[in-house]
């Protein structure tokens, strides 16, 4: 009896194991999917233009070549762009953040009254949106058109995100260090900064990351709002401009810049776009899954 359960113990292992090594192959698989499209860009752009035009690179670099880097970074017009986006995202991420801290803070107090009406009142907007024009209407009427302000305001707070940080600190903060606080003459404020806080570091940074993220790969917004003054513009937006132009020359600001082939600019300027905000994620990695999984608890 005892040899009989033995082997199906091992059978039962060997499952295991296959299912494992199954799983396995399958994350790799799709990890190497989202990898490869922007290997075969850093490929592109460090390659010369003849082996781009016959469609022989793919994920290594042919001809070595940095002449479309050069060009970057000695176009004046590129590098304001990346130091608006950068402040636009910083500025975007805090002002979100704080909005989304103190609106989740206020709304997972059981003492609160109607935050469950509020509660509603604030998700609304995930169901229901105003569109385009009368977006680019009030806009225009708070005269933020043309403003650094018109990409950052309206969108500063997202319901998604608050819904995730209150059920985070709905769930993650014991009643019992709230009530400690208030014995010892502690307020909201300063059970805020000095208990929740503190014990909300993985949620924040996932939120953060998700606000920055969010601000850093967006064009639209600058696309309706800013026409005419061109220092406003994001890094985004100038790759837009450059993506969508056909021929095969490229108007940088000082020079006239003529390439056999415009696709290894293009290439340049997504992987200079793209390596910033690729810079952040070694630095809260610990806290990004946690965060997540405090987030989808369910109250």
């Amino acid at each position: 009896m005892k040899s009989i359960n033995g082997a199906l113990a091992v059978r039962s292992n060997k499952r295991i194991d296959v299912w494992g090594i199954l799983i396995g192959f399958t994350l790799i698989i799709f990890s190497l999917i989202c990898l490869l499209p922007f290997v075969h860009v850093i490929a592109k752009s460090f390659s010369q233009d003849a082996y781009v035009i016959a469609n022989k690179v793919f994920l290594w670099p042919l001809g070595f070549n940095i002449e479309a880097y050069k060009k970057i970074f000695a176009d004046q017009s590129i590098l304001r762009a990346f130091g608006v986006s950068v402040t636009i995202t910083v500025l975007f991420t805090i002002i979100g953040m704080v909005i989304t801290i103190l609106a989740a803070y206020a709304l997972s107090r059981p003492q609160l009254r109607w935050r469950t009406f509020l509660t509603m009142v604030f998700t609304f907007p995930l169901f229901f949106h105003a569109g385009i024009i009368p977006e680019y209407m009030m806009i225009n009427n708070l005269g933020l058109l043309e403003s650094i302000w018109s990409l950052v305001l309206p969108l500063a707070f997202s319901s998604f995100n608050l819904i995730v940080m209150k059920s985070a600190l709905s769930n993650s903060i014991p009643v019992s260090l709230e009530e400690s606080a208030r014995i010892d003459g502690a307020g909201h404020f300063r059970i805020l900064w000095s208990v929740v806080l503190p014990l909300s570091k993985p949620i924040i940074a996932t939120l953060s990351l998700f606000y920055a993220v969010g601000r850093w790969n967006s064009y639209q917004d600058a696309l309706f709002y800013i026409k005419q003054n061109t220092d406003l513009r994001p890094l985004q937006l100038k790759l837009y401009y450059l993506i969508i132009q056909a021929s095969e020359s490229f108007q940088l600001e000082a020079t006239q810049v003529s390439l056999s082939n415009p696709e290894i600019l293009k290439a340049s300027c997504v992987v200079f776009a793209t390596l910033p905000i690729l810079c952040v994620y070694p630095f809260i990695q610990k806290y990004f899954v946690q965060g997540t999984m405090l987030g989808a608890i369910k109250e």
